[in-house]
């Protein structure tokens, strides 16, 4: 990706120019110091003066008010705040008449902005006084006061906090008077400029030590760039968050959002003293010291999958090229590009009014259809969906074009998501709110409606990234979360009537990724590149998760790594520096997981017995006790050498009654509630009473006994013996009080206990009958 500017050969301002704003995609106003406001329009290249301001009005900022929020358009979206050094700030409509100038600073208002849904505006002075203002121009208080001047100041993402400069410092400031205030020493020098992104929550800063840094919302420093020849003079975010722009003297850079640089451009500019981008993050202009305004637009992104690489080279212009037979489509838009996105065979293109869908086998006839909302924020692909999102909402489309649903929770706002807030499979569709950063709100695809009961999946921490696996039966979905510890955990997405189970799976969890056609999930973790060959192993046998893991040195990852993409047996990563780096996975794990999602059980034993591989056999394990194939699972543990659990494999085996084996191999898994639900579904209640003995549930075995009239004296001799092995009295009130007047008979017991199995044995062998005449029929 790269930058591609372009400046006029004579400038029109006639003096610096201090701050830019855009109106649409294709219009911009200019302020200068010669007193003009200018409007550029980038269809046919005029430049027009929109108004002559009064000779003692030198302007600082510009800020126009926000068009859309919350995907309501604004009423007052016509007008701008204009800040300048007379310590007024000017609200000033589309054709440049002043609606109305506030007396607010003593000395220059060097800062004015609009909170992210137009209630607030908020402005920075010389004085060191940082006020806000509602939106007709009141005052509504003095949010700080300090004695040196404030050069810049930022909303936060929910517009409860601010931020601003002093001098070296940044601090966020909460608009409740009681919160705690966050300062930090950012800089050597003076902090000139300051953005804050509401998509990412991340925190730009530059300055006069001639350096830039990216922090996060906590003031932790993410990145800080080498010292440039000249100090920082103007930061800012692409609305999307992935990208900024930083300006210098002669000196205009596109950043990574992780701060390493796509493009340097070096024009003839002086020094740039604002940087604003378009409203679709495709373009943006710069105020510079010369009196010019520089235009530059993003071109050369490029997106790859499997051995197609796609690169936009002009603002309308693709070309694809497949690099097994070097053959080159090149693909014309009737608009300009602002996002796409190409994986599971499909490129998803949208422009400012369309969206395009084509297919890798045909690149001549793409499906297109009209956007609601021009500015797309967000493509993510599933393998028979794809998700857009925009200012107004979520939208799930198939791939002929056709709107599957339109998920939506209470207090959604669409214009903040990201790659790592949402995630989307076949049948699921997975949003962290932003409100409360421990919820997920979890979707079904096809009707947009909530899963289940309705209720959130809600974590112990506020979560940090989530992704849903790729593929098996959606009643299978599981959904992969990393919280603010960098804890990765896994959980089913549908409970069915369960409590969500949460179950850590890994520590120090930089980046993950599922795999595109299998559920192997890959991860940085602790240093070390990790692949989960079955990460619902944790949920059959937990003992064997770490068996199922395989493991390299990540030390060639840098210190922190982003998979992109995990397609085929090929993980690529970004490292910190900005360069790709590909891992490859063995292709034998996910040939083992088609084998055992189409019960190929034999072909899977070959491929274990061809391999000799231990994380093989242990997936293989996991594979057939969760497909509860009693056979292979026995062979898959003893070829691991797991001796107790293949006896106990062969005593499930030897259990007369299918309701009792199911119960044993829930109970294998631990799903102790589950296997006593069974038994006693199938009236096996002396069973659900020996499992909870065996487990030493002393007071369930005796509340099952009570509450079912039977075995009471079964649960007190084996209490009693248990007691008696130990050493120990009985201290247990309900012990103590049903042992009144019980007689323990061990001959009695054992005998009634025979009988009880007798009757399981029976009832199976009449199960069997039943079932057999009925075949026959």
């Amino acid at each position: 990706m790269r930058l591609k500017t372009s400046l006029l050969k004579e400038p029109k301002h006639r003096e610096l120019v201090s701050c830019v704003g855009w109106t649409t995609a294709d219009e911009l106003y200019s302020c200068s110091e010669d007193h003009q406001i200018l409007r550029w329009n980038l269809l046919n290249g005029e430049t027009s003066v929109v108004v002559n301001m009064q000779d003692d009005i030198y302007p600082t900022d510009l800020h126009w008010f926000p068009k859309t929020s919350s995907g309501k358009k604004q009423a007052l979206a016509e007008i701008f705040v204009l800040t300048s050094t007379d310590g007024k700030f000017h609200l000033v409509s589309k054709t440049g008449r002043i609606e109305k100038s506030v007396e607010a600073h003593r000395g220059a208002v060097l800062a004015g902005h609009w909170n992210y849904d137009g209630t607030a505006l908020i402005t920075a002075g010389e004085d060191g006084q940082i006020k806000i203002w509602s939106k007709s121009g009141m005052l509504r208080s003095t949010l700080a006061q300090q004695g040196s001047p404030v050069y810049s100041v930022a909303w936060a993402p929910d517009s409860d906090r601010v931020l601003y400069t002093s001098g070296k410092q940044l601090i966020i400031k909460p608009l409740q008077p009681s919160s705690k205030v966050l300062q930090w020493k950012a800089h050597d020098g003076v902090i000139l400029k300051v953005d804050w992104n509401s998509v990412n929550d991340l925190i730009l800063s530059g300055a006069e030590d001639c350096r830039f840094k990216v922090w996060d919302s906590y003031g932790r420093l993410l990145y800080v760039s080498s010292s440039h020849d000249y100090p920082i003079t103007s930061v800012s975010w692409a609305p999307d968050g992935e990208v900024f722009a930083v300006g210098s003297f002669n000196t205009l850079r596109l950043c990574d959002k992780t701060g390493w640089s796509y493009a340097l451009e070096k024009p003839n500019t002086g020094s740039v003293f604002a940087v604003a981008w378009s409203a679709d993050g495709t373009q943006l202009a710069g105020a510079c010291g010369n009196g010019h305004v520089i235009f530059a637009h993003l071109v050369e992104q490029r997106w790859e999958w499997k051995n197609f690489q796609i690169t936009l080279i002009k603002k309308r212009t693709m070309q694809v090229r497949n690099v097994l037979n070097d053959a080159v489509d090149v693909l014309e838009f009737r608009d300009r590009v602002i996002k796409a996105s190409f994986a599971h065979s499909h490129l998803v293109v949208t422009t400012s009014l369309q969206c395009y869908i084509y297919s890798v086998k045909n690149w001549n006839t793409p499906l297109i259809f009209d956007l609601k909302e021009g500015t797309v924020s967000l493509i993510l692909q599933a393998d028979r969906h794809f998700l857009l999102v925009d200012g107004g909402g979520v939208y799930v489309f198939s791939y002929e074009g056709r709107l599957v649903s339109s998920p939506k929770f209470p207090g959604m706002r669409a214009d903040i998501l990201n790659a790592q807030s949402v995630s989307l499979s076949n049948d699921t569709l997975a949003l962290r709110d932003k409100t409360d950063e421990k919820v997920i709100f979890l979707f079904d695809v096809q009707t947009g409606k909530a899963l289940g009961d309705g209720k959130p999946l809600t974590h112990k921490l506020e979560v940090v990234e989530i992704a849903l696996d790729q593929s098996g039966p959606a009643s299978d979905r599981k959904i992969a979360l990393v919280d603010k510890n960098r804890d990765l955990y896994l959980t089913s997405v549908r409970r069915l009537g369960r409590e969500h189970s949460i179950i850590k799976i890994g520590t120090m969890v930089q980046t993950m990724a599922w795999n595109d056609a299998a559920n192997l999930l890959s991860g940085v973790q602790d240093g070390q590149f990790t692949v989960w060959c079955y990460p619902s192993a944790v949920f059959v046998d937990k003992d064997l998760l770490p068996k199922t893991l395989t493991t390299k040195d990540g030390s060639e990852f840098s210190s922190t790594p982003h998979i992109l993409s995990y397609v085929g047996t090929q993980v690529t990563v970004r490292r910190a520096d900005g360069s790709l780096m590909h891992s490859c996975v063995s292709p034998y794990p996910a040939i083992l997981h088609e084998y055992a999602s189409t019960a190929r059980w034999e072909d899977a034993l070959r491929l274990c017995r061809f391999a000799k591989d231990q994380t093989l056999w242990a997936c293989l394990a996991g594979m057939a006790m969760g497909s509860r194939e009693l056979a292979m699972a026995e062979v898959a543990y003893a070829a691991i050498g797991e001796v107790d659990k293949v006896q106990y494999i062969n005593s499930i085996k030897e259990l007369p009654s299918k309701e009792s084996s199911l119960a044993h191999m829930l109970l294998f898994s631990g799903h102790v509630q589950e296997a006593e639900a069974t038994l006693l579904q199938a009236g096996l209640v002396y069973q659900a009473i020996q499992v909870h003995i065996n487990l030493y549930n002393w007071d369930r075995a005796l509340e099952l006994a009570v509450k079912h009239k039977t075995h009471v004296d079964t649960v007190l001799a084996y209490r009693q013996k248990f007691l008696q092995d130990f050493g120990k009295k009985e201290s247990n009130k309900r012990f103590l009080q049903y042992s009144e007047g019980v007689e323990v008979d061990w001959e009695k017991i054992q005998a009634k206990i025979e009988m009880e199995l007798g009757k399981e044995r029976e009832r199976a062998a009449n199960a069997s009958v039943r079932s057999s005449v009925a075949s026959r029929r």
